[in-house]
């Protein structure tokens, strides 16, 4: 689907091909996993080029419908390019500057035409065999969470948690972390992003603990906050606060409806606490091969949620030398509704 509504936009806009220069988007349209490769697209041809080092590991990943180019040293892209005798050819956004300023140097005559987000529209919406990947990455990130949760109490290292969990993951066969865990204990639960530091986990915190998984190029992302020792009344104040946010956002979830409004729902509640302040970022965002992909669930959203989609849902209140509650899951949008993909519990404890 995605090739075919390329070369649609190609006739449209009468560009002869386009050049897909993203890793993440060229494994999206091929499969192939190597770190060096593009893809050129026109209305009648489709090309893999990669160069030596991933000619054998390409012919094993792409699928027959590309035609396989392999540059020797010395051979560059845009000569390539330019020997296909088109007019225009479009490029990603995502290229740098100066891989853009080497394609039009070595493409005088050609036209460039940028254009942005033409796979990743793609992207959106989830085949059913990303869905099931999806799941599997969810499935092995609570996997690990449960079997360790019991090692984290007072007197443990943020750090030492976060390896252990990443060393469970690596184990069952993740490619990887899906980004740097997220172990923030105390008064450091107030930062949104607080990195797994050399700070001990001390009786009464509050932890923030938001970790995922890489399983087949795709991602899982989840959040949840722990107390250890009694509630204090703010603390337990503002998780309610964070779970209702949540709840209603979810409620609110459905074909068709724009992301800021569901991120409004949320953010009504925090403000009706006297919180409104304390949330500074969206609600959401989605989820697949990268960490973060469209769509975007926040109050400057353009996205419309689609029957496909695959996002995140985790509201947050950080109160600023005190601490913080943030709780997230992962959402499918199907044809009956979200499904919440996550399942960790999430009610207060104590």
């Amino acid at each position: 689907m995605a090739l075919e509504g390329i070369r649609e936009k190609l006739s449209r806009e009468k560009v002869g091909a386009f050049l897909v220069s993203k890793l993440v988007n060229v494994r999206y349209l091929s499969g192939f996993t190597g770190s060096s490769a593009f893809i050129l697209i026109s209305p009648q041809d489709l090309f893999f080029v990669t160069d030596p080092r991933y000619g054998e590991q390409a012919s094993s990943q792409i699928p027959p419908s590309f035609d396989l180019v392999v540059l020797k040293p010395g051979e560059r892209l845009s000569s390539f390019i330019k020997g296909k005798g088109w007019s225009s050819v479009a490029v990603e956004d995502a290229l740098t500057l100066a891989q853009y300023n080497s394609l039009k140097e070595g493409l005088e005559g050609m036209e460039l035409v940028i254009w942005k987000g033409v796979v990743e529209a793609a992207r959106k919406i989830k085949w059913p065999w990303e869905l099931e990947r999806i799941r599997e990455a969810v499935a092995l990130a609570q996997e690990a969470f449960s079997r360790l949760k019991e090692r984290m109490h007072p007197g443990v290292v943020e750090k030492d948690f976060a390896l252990e969990l990443e060393f469970f993951m690596r184990r069952r066969g993740a490619e990887g972390v899906a980004f740097p865990f997220i172990v923030a204990s105390g008064s450091r639960s107030a930062l949104p992003h607080g990195e797994a530091s050399s700070k001990t986990i001390d009786d009464g915190d509050l932890v923030v603990l938001d970790f995922g998984v890489r399983w087949r190029g795709y991602h899982s992302d989840m959040t949840r906050t722990l107390k250890f020792g009694e509630w204090q009344g703010w603390e337990r104040d503002i998780y309610r606060v964070v779970l209702d946010a949540q709840r209603a956002a979810l409620e609110a979830i459905r074909p068709g409806v724009e992301a800021k409004e569901v991120d409004a729902v949320a953010r009504r509640i925090v403000e009706e606490a006297g919180y409104g302040e304390f949330f500074g970022h969206g609600l959401g965002h989605g989820v697949g091969l990268e960490i973060h992909e469209a769509p975007t669930l926040s109050p400057t959203s353009q996205d419309v949620l689609e029957e496909g989609m695959v996002f995140t849902v985790e509201p947050g209140v950080y109160l600023p030398g005190k601490g913080g509650v943030r709780i997230e899951d992962m959402v499918y949008l199907g044809s009956g509704g979200p499904e919440v993909l996550t399942s960790l519990p999430k009610e207060v404890e104590g």
